[in-house]
């Protein structure tokens, strides 16, 4: 690779996140406007592998912001966790002229990131995730929108199950992390919540609960289940026939990755779209976009892979004062 980087790619790696082409267009434009060629990879590392690249202008990012998902697909790699795939991705780019690329996308997306860099690439990751898990940041891209979706379903279902006087547990994305389920259950006054990072598997508790709130009145229970918890449909049959409470399990699955992007998501996307190419035209690498404490920030990308995360202890306590 030359000292100065002429041309940028830009790709989006794993799961799609509500925001990502909001962060794709500022990437273009921002690259653009320093002078930078900008190139397109779609579907991700495979879809580097397999040269799926083209080259981007101001148009190619024309009313892309306010769509849902990426406009340059995305898919997972197996061949980036071999050493063969990032030293042939490395050489790929070397033949395309990509003197550094911008990856869009989670934890996954960012060790892909590192292990290109091994070979030359410079890098910018930039968080792009519905989980809000990657430590280094207090924001990731599609977080607000994804929350916003699942609230929104959430109250449309405590309103029939207030109708039959049901238990509903509704179960919601965020693989080993609990933000989305600690999110909608605070904003949803939901009766239970359980995390991955605290529940301990006590379902006879949440039955307690179920038959104490009848006796003093309350027709319906609500509880948001996450996905690093799971198993809501046994779940949902054992409080059933233990309670004698109806008791429904509705999984949200991948509406929460859907949909056009909150203001929020495109206008933390766009800054932070902006800030990777700004940290490739002072000539930084290995680097990974954040927002602590309401700034633009950035962090090595191995010491934001060492950084762990977990649902702050006091969002946990606050969701159990506010359950009555």
């Amino acid at each position: 690779m030359s000292d100065k980087v002429k041309t940028i790619g830009v790709l989006t790696s794993g799961g799609d996140s509500p925001g990502m082409n909001a962060v794709i267009r500022a990437v273009v434009r921002s690259g653009l406007g320093k002078g930078f060629a900008v190139k397109g990879i779609e579907r991700g590392y495979a879809g580097l592998l397999n040269e799926e690249i083209h080259d981007m202008n101001s148009h190619s990012v024309s009313e892309i912001i306010e769509r849902g998902g990426t406009i340059l697909y995305t898919a997972r790699c197996k061949e980036f966790y071999t050493e063969e795939g990032p030293k042939r991705a490395a050489e790929i780019c070397k033949e395309h002229g990509i003197d550094a690329l911008v990856v869009i996308g989670g934890d996954g997306s960012y060790k892909g990131a590192l292990a290109l860099s091994k070979y030359g690439v410079r890098v910018v990751g930039v968080p792009g995730t519905i989980d809000l898990d990657i430590a280094c940041t207090d924001y990731t891209v599609g977080f607000d929108t994804a929350v916003n979706t699942a609230m929104e379903a959430i109250d449309k279902i405590r309103d029939t199950s207030s109708s039959h006087e049901r238990c509903s547990i509704v179960e919601v994305m965020g693989r080993s992390a609990g933000f989305i389920a600690i999110a909608c259950g605070i904003a949803t006054g939901a009766e239970d919540i359980l995390l991955p990072e605290e529940y301990d598997g006590n379902e006879q508790a949440i039955i307690n609960r179920v038959i104490e709130n009848r006796k003093f009145g309350k027709k319906h229970h609500l509880v948001i289940n996450a996905e690093g918890v799971g198993h809501s449909t046994s779940m949902a049959k054992r409080i059933e026939a233990a309670t004698g409470v109806e008791t429904r399990a509705t999984i949200l699955g991948y509406l929460q990755r859907g949909g056009s992007p909150t203001c929020r998501d495109r206008f933390l996307g766009s800054l932070m779209g902006n800030h990777a190419v700004e940290l490739l035209a002072e000539g930084k690498t290995n680097r990974v976009v954040a927002i602590k404490d309401n700034h633009l920030t950035d962090f090595d990308i191995d010491e934001a892979l060492a950084m762990q995360k977990s649902v702050p202890k006091d969002w946990v306590q606050i969701a159990k004062n506010l359950v009555r």
